[in-house]
């Protein structure tokens, strides 16, 4: 789990306004942070299989609203991808 400052960090790096809490780019990024915690924990836990068929589901997550993002606004997606590191 991530912890509130952790989120709050990536609310507010991530916002197109003041007001934002759940525009793609903040979706995105709050969970390719989870993804990232849980390649860690894999590390020392390599039989945690249930905990791998959660990182599938979130990888899922992600891939589908990253080709939404993509198809909406591809300048935004060029973006992202680069901030966070994803991709290229």
């Amino acid at each position: 789990m991530l912890s509130k400052e952790v989120k709050t960090k990536i609310v507010r790096d991530n916002q197109a306004h003041a007001h934002d809490s759940g525009s793609p780019e903040i979706q995105i990024a709050l969970i390719t942070e989870r993804i990232n915690v849980l390649i860690k924990h894999f590390a020392t836990h390599k039989q945690d299989h249930s905990s791998r068929s959660g990182l599938m589901k979130l990888v899922g997550q992600r891939k589908r609203l990253l080709e939404y993002l993509k198809k909406k606004e591809f300048g935004r997606y060029e973006k992202l991808i680069q901030k966070l590191g994803l991709r290229k």
